[in-house]
């Protein structure tokens, strides 16, 4: 199996570091993409190399795509391509993944719509906006969205995140 991660410049460190490792640990292959090639930066500093720019995905390659927090996703949500490979992964009933603001990209492309989901708190009033019942719990999974709200709620993400991964095997 293999993981996309799409994130940018002041990422939430550990919703893309934490998520990272534990895919690893499963022996599954991970890929890291943005805007360029460039390295990201987190928040807090952490330095992340970049396998691919969003503009040299093809999505029929990945089974799980990840959309870590942060204020990353402000900005990639108006990347057309980003928006584009989220669609795919739901069209095509692949789990999607989204922690914190990265929810914020689900809704640009209109993929939340009389979905169940959850992210960070000053979220909560745009994903109301975006048709979703928001539902502030640790994570909230509806059928093949994981969203989460906070790093504190990373072991619960990764957990339903897994679970997905199991049925599709």
């Amino acid at each position: 199996m293999k993981a996309l991660i799409i994130s940018a410049d002041n990422f939430e460190d550990s919703e893309l570091l934490y998520p990272y490792y534990r895919l690893l640990e499963e022996n599954m292959e991970v890929d890291i993409a943005s805007i360029t090639k460039d390295k990201i930066r987190g928040k807090k500093g952490y330095e992340v190399e970049v396998d691919k720019s969003v503009g040299d995905i093809d999505p029929e390659e990945y089974d799980l795509l990840i959309l870590p927090g942060g204020k990353a996703p402000a900005r990639l949500r108006e990347e057309k391509k980003v928006l584009e490979i989220a669609a795919h992964f739901v069209k095509n009933n692949k789990p999607v993944a989204a922690i914190c603001h990265g929810p914020q990209i689900l809704i640009s492309a209109g993929l939340l719509k009389g979905k169940n989901a959850t992210c960070y708190t000053s979220v909560a009033a745009e994903i109301k906006e975006g048709g979703a019942n928001y539902d502030d719990r640790d994570v909230v999974v509806d059928g093949n969205i994981v969203t989460s709200r906070k790093p504190g709620d990373l072991p619960a993400f990764m957990r339903e995140i897994f679970k997905l991964l199991k049925k599709k095997q």
